[in-house]
């Protein structure tokens, strides 16, 4: 049985169709998907007439990136690490300052009473640039860039994540279009071996129990059919609130569900994960960040120097010149040396903490080195055998299709029971519910290669 491919069922149609009673005749009463999707223009067109949205996965892929408030989270905790980056790279440069300051202190013929000040007004008005050396503060930047690193790696993590998400419930529409074709041909089946039965009954050919049981299946066929309605229903506003701001109904999907995808060798899958693994990658980023911070809780230990240049205003009048002409205007400069002697055990504390902090993130490299390796295996082995399953499903519905058709031929010559014919019924539905379900499992298996390797295969 060739593919059927994924036929566009519109939207109005489908609704239509999740109206249907359990009682309505599915010959009669349903419209055929089949037919409305053949006799549409390929622009489908909702009630209200807009052109229905073609969408293809690289579309749907765009569209939840955008969307998608987990991936925007990561996202923003890549920024915010990246400005902390920025912060801790500024915070090594010198700084400027600008400060104003007026001093009033009790006096006594003219002179301050308040031994610390050196008049009895005293105005500051100067510029003042700030320097501090000191080890903690250049590992404070190294760790805030492996951080910064870490969390980028971290957003393509959900990134990649989000991309199996979306390519599942793409798919699992697509699966539901066809499932809904099928369940509607077997539900006209049913039907038509219903009419069957009641014309050779009426001819004396077969007895009442092969109508009753004719109609049993009919009536099953119908609430089938219902089913995939309904499952078609969720699967599209699954997909809907995944990829649109707006939960926007009106789409159809481009790609089809069986079309060719080849699957990379496994050597390509090793040497692609290897070179591009953001889990590794985080995790690389994450042990030298724990490093830095434990050279930084080290130098706690170490003197700090600082430098500071003032220059402006610091003299009894707010003025650039005094009452006797000279110039207020002046500059002077600080250097201090910080030699730390006790502090009750707190850097020892803080490098026990750094050095507990490396050992766990060393801990969870190893993790993550270990489950790659597992991973590659695991997914590459359920992406062939989806592979492998793939054609013995697809020719398992031909054979079952063409099963039925035989069998409902020989119960029209009297060489066939009732039974055999719904057997031969039953065998169809799931041989081809089976034949979606594998496609969609082999899809989604190559978008679980993808979080390794970074790169998704389509057709």
């Amino acid at each position: 049985m060739r593919s059927l491919g994924i036929f566009a069922v519109s939207w109005p149609i489908a609704a239509a169709l999740c109206l249907c009673g359990a009682g309505m005749s599915v010959a009669q009463e349903t419209p055929s998907p089949a037919t409305a999707a053949t006799k549409k223009n390929p622009a489908q067109t909702t009630a209200a007439g807009a052109p229905g949205l073609k969408l293809t996965l690289q579309d749907a892929l765009e569209r939840a990136r955008k969307n998608s408030v987990s991936l925007q989270a990561a996202l923003t905790d890549s920024a915010i690490a990246h400005q902390d980056r920025f912060q801790a790279g500024a915070a090594l440069l010198p700084t400027v300052t600008y400060n104003n300051q007026a001093w009033y202190t009790q006096g006594h013929n003219n002179a301050p009473l308040f031994i610390a000040n050196n008049a009895v007004h005293e105005y500051l008005s100067q510029g003042n640039i700030h320097e501090s050396l000191d080890l903690a503060s250049v590992e404070s930047f190294r760790r805030a860039s492996a951080l910064a690193a870490a969390a980028k790696a971290r957003a393509e993590i959900a990134s990649r994540g989000l991309v199996v998400t979306v390519v599942e419930d793409y798919y699992a529409v697509a699966a539901a279009q066809q499932k809904l074709l099928s369940a509607q041909k077997t539900a006209d089946e049913g039907d038509r071996f219903f009419k069957l039965t009641q014309d050779l009954e009426h001819g004396g050919e077969v007895a009442h129990s092969d109508v009753i049981k004719a109609e049993l299946q009919a009536q099953e066929r119908r609430r089938a059919l219902q089913e995939a309605q309904l499952a078609l229903l969720n699967a599209r506003l699954d997909l809907a609130v995944l990829i649109f701001p707006d939960f926007n109904e009106n789409f159809e999907l481009s790609d089809d569900l069986h079309a060719p995808s080849p699957l990379p060798t496994l050597g390509e899958v090793q040497q692609q994960a290897a070179q591009n693994n953001p889990d590794i990658r985080a995790a690389l980023e994450t042990v030298r960040a724990a490093g830095f911070d434990l050279t930084g809780a080290r130098a706690g230990y170490l003197p700090s120097l600082s430098f500071d240049y003032w220059y402006g205003i610091d003299a009894p009048q707010f003025a650039v010149n005094g009452p006797n002409g000279v110039s207020n205007l002046g500059s002077s400069v600080l250097g201090t040396l910080t030699i730390p002697i006790w502090n009750w055990g707190a850097t020892q504390s803080r490098v026990k903490q750094a050095e507990l902090r490396r050992a766990q993130s060393q801990r969870e490299l190893s993790l993550a080195e270990r489950r790659l390796l597992a991973e590659i295996k695991s997914l590459y082995s359920e992406a062939e055998t989806a592979m492998n399953e793939l054609g013995g499903l697809s020719r398992s519905a031909e054979l079952a299709e063409e099963s039925l058709r035989l069998t409902t031929l020989r119960y029209k010559g009297g060489e066939a029971t009732v039974l055999e014919v719904v057997d031969a019924q039953t065998t169809y539905a799931q041989s081809n519910a089976a034949y979606q379900d594998g496609a969609v499992r082999y899809r989604v298996a190559l978008a679980n290669l993808q979080t390794l390797t970074g790169v998704l295969t389509t057709p």
